[in-house]
């Protein structure tokens, strides 16, 4: 097994660890913590398609990423941000700069 390997596996254990493990844990949160959510990896997986010459649209790129649309898991999962968790966000924006 190559490293390429290795790293696709990883890749896709993690998706499974956030959309069936985790699937409570909200992008706002992974947004707050890490600087980064399941959006984040449609938009990285998008750019690579692309640098390979892969044209994808963003849906597509999140139906890659949640394993269903992304209106359907939005709709399962997704609950509203709470005033906490928006005040959280605003706070690690404004670290990062």
């Amino acid at each position: 097994m190559d490293q390429t390997e290795i790293e696709a596996a990883t890749f896709r254990r993690l998706l499974e660890h956030l959309n069936r493990d985790r699937p409570d844990v909200q992008n706002i949160d992974l947004m707050i913590l890490a600087g980064f959510c399941r959006n984040c990896l449609a938009d990285w997986y998008r750019e690579a398609a692309a640098g390979r010459g892969i044209e994808m649209s963003k849906e597509q790129a999140r139906e890659a990423i949640y394993g269903m649309p992304f209106a359907e898991w939005k709709a399962r999962h997704q609950k509203d941000a709470t005033p906490e968790q928006l005040a959280a966000f605003a706070a690690a924006q404004n670290k990062g700069h």
